[in-house]
This record gives C-alpha cells, sequence and structure tokens, in this order.
C-alpha cells in the first residue's frame, strides 16, 4: 500500500555503507541524517554490501564473499522493496551497477514503485556509450538525478533526462581559516586509485620543491595504488612527503586545517566532496580540469583549475598561490560564498523532500 495523506512517504535509500571507502557512503549517510528530521518522510537504510552476521567469515573468501554480498543484497532487497513507496538507490559505473543498482531498478519497477536513479559517477559517458543493457534498465528509472550539471549534460547526450541535486556539506565541523600568505604546506585526499592520476600531483610536487626545498605534501586516504605510488615518491627524490593512510572523520577538520593549499589532479571526476571541504576550511586549491570539477570549482573566482596531466601548469598554479599577493584569499573567500548551495537547510533539502512529494502526488511532504 503506498502512502496516503498524512502519512510518511517512505523512502528505501539504497547506497553503500560506510564499510566502502568514498563519496557515495559519506553522502548516503548525511542524506539518510537530515531525513530522520523530516515528519512526513520515512526512510530505510539498505546497504549495498550488508554486513552477513553469523556468517562475515565468508567475506575472507575470495569468490564466495562477492556471491554471498549479492545473495543477501537480494533477500533484502525483495523484501524491502514491496513495503516502500519509493527507490532512491545510489549508482556507479560498470560491474558495480549491475549487482546493486540494476536489481533496484528491475525490482523496484516489478513492484509499481518510483524509482529514483542517483548516478554519480564521473565514468558515465564511457558506462553509457558501452554497456547497452546498462543504458536499457537506466531508462525504466522515474528519475535520473546526479550531484552536478556535468553529469545531467552527459546524460543528455545519450537523450536521457536528469536533474541536478547537489551533494550535502556541512562545513561547521570545519575550522575556517584565511591563508593571506599560504605556505608551502600540500594536502591531497583522495582515493588512491589509478583514475586520480596521483602520479601527476607527485610531479608537480617534485617541481614545486626544487623552488621551495622544505615544502611538504600530505596524500591522506588508502587505495590500491598505496605502494606503487610510495614508490613513484621515491624514484622522483620527493622529501617531506607522507602517505598517512585513511584519516578518521572526527580528524579530518584538523587535516585540512595542518594544509595551506590543496593539490588534485584526477584525469576523470564527478563533484568532488573533498573540494566542499576546502571551502568550508579556507584552503587553497589546484585541480585539474577534469569531469565535473568545472561545474563546481571555477578557474580563477573560487580556484585555479589547469589541463589534466600537465604537472607543469599545477606548479605553476601553486606558485602562483605562494607568490600572486592576495590571490589565495580571494579565492578561498569566494569558495566559501558558495557553501550555501551545498547546504541541505538552504537548498538540497527543498530539492530531495521536494522530488519525493512530486513523485506520489503529495505536495504538503514538501512544505
Amino acid at each position: 500500500m503506498s502512502a496516503s495523506s498524512g502519512q510518511p512517504v517512505r523512502v528505501l535509500l539504497i547506497a553503500p555503507s560506510s564499510d566502502i571507502l568514498g563519496g557515495q557512503s559519506v553522502q548516503a549517510s548525511r542524506i539518510l541524517g537530515n531525513l530522520a528530521r523530516e515528519p512526513l518522510v520515512k526512510a530505510t537504510f539498505l546497504p549495498m554490501n550488508p554486513r552477513l552476521g553469523p556468517l562475515q567469515f565468508l567475506k575472507k573468501i575470495k569468490f564466495v564473499r562477492t556471491a554471498a554480498t549479492v545473495f543477501a543484497f537480494l533477500v533484502r532487497l525483495l523484501w524491502l522493496v514491496p513495503r516502500n513507496d519509493i527507490v532512491h538507490v545510489f549508482a556507479a559505473a560498470y560491474f558495480s551497477f549491475v549487482w546493486a543498482p540494476a536489481p533496484a531498478i528491475l525490482v523496484g519497477k516489478l513492484f509499481g514503485k518510483k524509482v529514483i536513479l542517483n548516478y554519480r559517477d564521473g565514468q558515465a559517458e564511457d558506462h553509457l556509450r558501452n554497456w547497452p543493457i546498462a543504458f536499457r534498465i537506466i531508462q525504466m528509472a522515474d528519475v535520473i538525478v546526479a550531484p552536478s550539471g556535468y553529469l545531467v549534460d552527459v546524460f543528455a547526450k545519450f537523450g536521457l533526462k536528469a536533474r541536478s541535486i547537489f551533494n550535502i556539506i556541512d562545513p561547521s565541523p570545519f575550522l575556517y581559516r584565511e591563508r593571506p600568505k599560504p605556505r608551502p604546506i600540500f594536502l591531497h585526499n583522495r582515493i588512491l586509485e589509478p583514475l586520480y592520476n596521483i602520479q601527476c600531483t607527485l610531479r608537480a610536487f617534485q617541481r614545486i620543491q626544487q623552488r621551495y626545498p622544505d615544502a611538504t605534501l600530505t596524500l591522506a586516504h588508502e587505495g590500491p595504488s598505496w605502494q606503487e605510488l610510495e614508490e613513484y615518491a621515491q624514484g622522483l627524490g620527493l622529501r617531506n612527503t607522507k602517505f598517512v593512510g585513511k584519516v578518521p572523520h572526527r580528524q579530518i577538520a584538523a587535516l585540512y586545517d595542518s594544509a595551506d593549499i590543496y593539490l588534485t589532479s584526477p584525469n576523470l571526476d564527478c563533484m568532488p566532496g573533498s573540494l566542499l571541504e576546502c571551502y568550508s576550511s579556507g584552503l587553497p586549491i589546484v585541480a585539474t580540469d577534469a569531469g565535473g570539477i568545472p561545474y563546481i570549482l571555477f578557474d580563477e573566482a573560487t580556484g585555479l583549475l589547469v589541463p589534466k596531466d600537465d604537472d607543469e601548469a599545477m606548479a605553476n598554479a601553486a606558485f602562483r598561490l605562494l607568490e600572486e599577493e592576495g590571490l589565495a584569499l580571494r579565492l578561498t573567500r569566494a569558495g566559501r560564498a558558495e557553501l550555501d548551495r551545498y547546504s541541505w537547510d538552504k537548498n538540497v533539502r527543498n530539492l530531495w523532500v521536494g522530488l519525493y512529494a512530486e513523485l506520489m502526488g503529495r505536495p504538503e511532504v514538501a512544505q
């Protein structure tokens, strides 16, 4: 039975849990936490990576862990979908789309539910072009939502209408500090994997150290490329370069406060939350112009953009922040002013709750 007037709209949110590193689990947690304050929305969370209780030991067995996780997810999916009004499913590209978002869309439509596909992967264009079955399943969703205008434009190329609802940032835990004269203390905070081309950041830092021998670089987070990147840094002869691993949430504000310039050099990206965390911290940014980054970081206005895989341009942009009077202050003040767009209370709440109300024909839900 669907929700009637006066009853909460029941939303099944399907996304990675915090057991998986990355921005999707962070955003899912923030949406759930904020929806808990909505009297006319009742959200239930179904993790794509459910824990297996007494069978958790199966996750230690290669291949078996995948089969066991998918089976547990599908059982819970079939139980929960009929008990909700809206299926709101996060999605990424390729094989991760197959084992959770695709079944969620299919089961949602089987039971006559409204389905929101919340697509969050900068690799969307390649996915849509080369995975025709995924394309047809995506077409079945009632609404496609992406966190940035970049993905909206990508979907439009394939004749798919999408709308943008921004990621959420709560700036209150962060320590906003103005840096009128930044020191050569650099930070990188992305998962250590090939997509983010961290080698470019390391090469840029090599150039920076040639001019500023005492410059430091901290690389936070984990990932499959960790050992390879440490060896790459050693091969470049870098000094004062620390790989510190995953930083606990309670220490993230201090991590950003400890640095004076943020470097990030992905070849492909969607809407990195780390840039919003920099805005919240007053940390000036040098980033490559990959994917959705130019949709949230405006060159010469809220940060400095450089071409992809151009370590020389990245180093030169860093030199500007270190040496150009007033530049860092101007950029970070403008970045801070952008934060209202990503606030739940000031913007994002009306978009998500308004969408639920629209799908159910319940305008009072969004009041």
